[in-house]
């Protein structure tokens, strides 16, 4: 006999990420030789663009792990699009992931609306598309090899 419930438990989701963090790794041969090592742990990455005020011009979320950099969000102001500081945000991530981290990839995702064709033409490959996610939005799953 079991019982479903549905309410948000930060604990049992925490249980729940361990046991399936412990199943994957006796699984996975490569997932165990990762444990233990600096690998094994998500380190975030984080590139920031500052006007001559010191605003905000733009940025670069992410973090590696496992010899891949994930770009999380990649933004530029408005006033600031169109003069390559999206490109300098994004090698300039690439440069500290794959000399300063070992990383040998990236993986990124954006909608149709936003920047495929600028990941394109940075040397990504659209790895796979999802139409109607959100509905009405294709969403794009992009990579890039760094070596």
């Amino acid at each position: 006999m079991f019982r479903i419930e549905t309410e948000v438990d930060r604990e049992r989701r925490d249980l729940l990420r361990s046991r399936l963090r412990e199943t994957n790794t006796a699984a996975s041969p490569v997932l165990r030789g990762l444990r233990g090592t600096p690998g094994a742990r998500e380190v975030p990455l984080h590139v920031w663009v500052l006007d001559d005020a010191g605003a905000l011009a733009g940025g670069l979320v992410g973090h590696t792990w496992a010899t891949w950099m994930h770009v999380t969000y990649l933004w530029v102001d408005e006033r600031h699009r169109g003069s390559g500081l999206g490109s300098r945000l994004l090698g300039e991530a690439e440069r500290i992931a794959r000399d300063g981290r070992g990383c040998a990839a990236v993986r990124l995702e954006t909608w149709d609306f936003q920047a495929p064709v600028f990941y394109q033409r940075q040397g990504y490959e659209v790895v796979c598309v999802i139409p109607d996610y959100p509905p009405g939005i294709t969403e794009y799953t992009l990579t890039k090899r760094l070596r």
